[in-house]
């Protein structure tokens, strides 16, 4: 039996190559639908610069007007600490206690399973309802946060020349609420609001000299505005309640308001002054580029598509500015889609500049058909590969797409094994089906157990019970989704587009040999040629070379070896790339106890020379809170009126680093 013969009976039913060549309309068709629909895929995956993740933290927090610092860590910290011992998963939690609130960050274990983490936060909620009746009577809370892991990726800071912080804050909430119809939005929050208070100066000397107590004044101010039921009138149609009138409802009537001394009635306003003001000192304040500003926090929802986001927040901006009054600005100082565009555009690049160097490889080692081949394989394999993803649900991120660049190396070995595996046949005399079947069936098994051992590789990440594992899974998920695909379009679609592309150069060696020539001198003498090019002779010189001078050879392996050691341990090791943020992050922390003011006081001081460095694009700073969580991994500090944060923009990289280095002189 020749050798084609011997390699088409190897072509059965189960040999998954000559059915695709014996079925060419079926194996065009599932081509065409795969790469058409991996390019739709692409185009409708979400794309955002994290995974979506999975935050083990809660806060809780808790007010308690006119405590002690020591009063509220004995009588609320702690006892609230003790009881969140018993949640499952408890991993610790961080505490800060001062006069009149407590703050509390609970945090899980790794191990917890994203699914349960809900029903987490719902017993922390029910034991701390419990929990209650133990705790201060005057305790206003405990507030919880669950959502403290939410990314507001687009933020924006609101000035207003002229404008009250009312009237500001008036006009921020008519932006918000008209971004909130804007798909893909989940929640939009308003940072550094100042609440408006209603102030009653009294007089002590006044109170004095009338013999009124601020007790009094107090008590009849409040049933004043005392909202009770006052019954309902029933009549044969409908019932109509009854209200009586004489709440407050302007600054005007609390000055109005009679009081009762002595059997006689005097006003409000004849003993203290009412006036409409803002809490003082303010919980938190947001200043943008040394104005007071507020800020404007967009949060997307889970698989959302930040650039589809991002461009129609921009949009909606864009189409309300017309109709704002003049005075108000709007800046933009987080711009996580601008950040995820460049990042797919990198991603796009280094994807093409990695094609274009499989492709060379290809076509100088293999040939201009064989190459060719190879190249029409990899759009295939990347088609089916974000075609999978959309399937499963994995997103365009930082994570995705490094996996997938990381594959992309991989994606064509088994092509290229293939390809150049008929290529050699048939210049043995093979014919292209007998190639194609020949090559299914002495290299599909062991392709395949080389991708299941590359994929077994990343396994780890993928069975790691940890924050880590759940946040870079993607790797094991999209590096061996891509090599299974490229595996079956090596076993069916690489034989399919060989047995037309590539060309005999020989008759077979059934056809070539005279009847009176022994079977299979003919191949011999075939292989003879194949392996008598100027390629393998040099090749065969150099194996001769290496085994004469065996020793050399083995001191030469043991020195490489060695110098990869010591490179290895020479190379810089980090989990991720530095990042290539423009912006800096300025902590500032003043003595325990300090009040917001001085707070300010400093901030202002380090505006003035940010306001004058030309390097620096713009900045925000957060005075009593930290910034809001604009991208998944900062470290976000809470509601300390000794603390401020500053958020500085810069031009580029390159400036970034020069005004750290002038930031740091400075505040040595």
């Amino acid at each position: 039996m020749t050798p084609q013969a011997r390699a088409s009976s190897a072509g059965s039913v189960w040999n998954l190559s000559a059915l695709a060549i014996r079925w060419p309309q079926v194996s065009l068709f599932f081509i065409a639908v795969v790469a058409i629909a991996g390019a739709m895929s692409y185009f409708k995956l979400g794309q955002r610069e994290d995974p979506d993740f999975t935050f083990r933290a809660m806060v809780i927090r808790s007010i308690w007007p006119g405590a002690s610092a020591e009063q509220t860590d004995q009588q609320v910290t702690d006892r609230i600490e003790k009881k969140l011992q018993e949640i499952p998963y408890f991993k610790f939690t961080r505490s800060y206690s001062r006069a009149g609130e407590s703050l509390i960050i609970l945090e899980l274990l790794d191990t917890a399973p994203a699914a349960e983490v809900p029903q987490i936060w719902y017993q922390v909620r029910k034991k701390l309802g419990d929990l209650k009746s133990q705790l201060p009577a005057e305790l206003m809370g405990p507030y919880f946060n669950d959502e403290f892991g939410d990314v507001f990726g687009s933020i924006w800071a609101f000035t207003g020349d002229g404008f009250s912080p009312a009237e500001l804050k008036r006009h921020v909430e008519q932006v918000r609420q008209n971004l909130l119809r804007i798909p893909d939005v989940s929640k939009i929050e308003l940072i550094g609001i100042q609440d408006e208070k209603i102030y009653i100066e009294v007089s002590s000397s006044k109170l004095a000299a009338i013999g009124l107590d601020p007790a009094q004044v107090i008590a009849q101010l409040q049933a004043q505005n005392l909202i009770s039921p006052s019954g309902v009138i029933h009549g044969a149609a409908q019932s109509i309640p009854l209200r009586i009138s004489g709440g407050f409802e302007s600054v005007e009537s609390i000055a109005k308001l009679s009081i009762f001394v002595n059997g006689r009635s005097i006003s409000l306003s004849d003993i203290a002054r009412v006036h409409r003001g803002y809490q003082d000192p303010p919980v938190y304040t947001m200043r943008y580029g040394g104005k007071e500003a507020i800020g404007l926090a967009v949060s997307m929802v889970r698989r959302g598509d930040v650039l589809k986001l991002g461009s129609n927040l921009d949009a909606a901006m864009a189409g309300m500015q017309n109709d704002w009054p003049i005075g108000i600005q709007a800046a933009k100082v987080s711009d996580q889609p601008r950040l995820v565009k460049k990042a797919v555009g990198l991603f796009m690049q280094s994807l093409l500049e990695a094609v274009a160097i499989v492709l060379a490889v290809s076509f100088l080692s293999l040939g201009l058909r064989a190459g060719g081949v190879v190249a029409l394989t990899i759009p295939l394999v990347l088609a089916a590969t974000f075609l999978g993803m959309a399937w499963f649900g994995i997103d365009l991120h930082r994570v995705s797409t490094g996996a997938l660049i990381i594959a992309l190396g991989l994606l064509v070995d088994d092509a290229m094994i293939v390809v150049e595996m008929m290529a050699r046949k048939i210049e043995e005399g093979f014919d292209r089906f007998a190639a194609a079947t020949y090559a299914y069936q002495h290299t599909a098994f062991p392709m395949l157990t080389g991708t299941l051992i590359t994929a077994a590789g990343f396994l780890p990440i993928a069975t790691a019970k940890s924050s880590t594992g759940e946040y870079t899974f993607a790797i094991f998920a999209v590096v061996t989704l891509a090599l299974l695909v490229s595996w079956v379009v090596a076993v069916l679609a690489t034989p399919f587009l060989g047995y037309y592309l590539l060309k005999s150069k020989r008759q077979s060696s059934a056809e070539s040999r005279s009847p009176s020539q022994p079977e299979g001198s003919s191949a011999a003498k075939h292989d003879a040629e194949v392996f008598d090019s100027p390629f393998y002779q040099r090749l065969r010189r150099l194996i001769h070379g290496c085994m004469r001078h065996a020793n050399l050879t083995i001191a030469l392996t043991v020195l490489s070896f060695i110098l990869g050691i010591v490179g290895m341990a020479a190379t810089e090791k980090q989990f991720f790339p530095s990042s290539d943020r423009a912006e800096l992050l300025v902590e500032m922390w003043l003595p325990e106890g300090s009040s917001l003011k001085a707070t300010e006081v400093e901030a202002q001081r380090l505006e003035k020379q940010l306001l004058a460095d030309k390097s620096v694009s713009t900045f925000v700073s957060y005075i009593g809170n930290g910034s809001p969580r604009y991208y998944l991994s900062l470290d976000q500090q809470l509601f300390r009126p000794n603390f401020a944060q500053f958020v500085i923009l810069t031009h580029d990289v390159a400036s970034r680093d020069q005004v750290l280095l002038r930031l740091r002189k400075h505040l040595a």
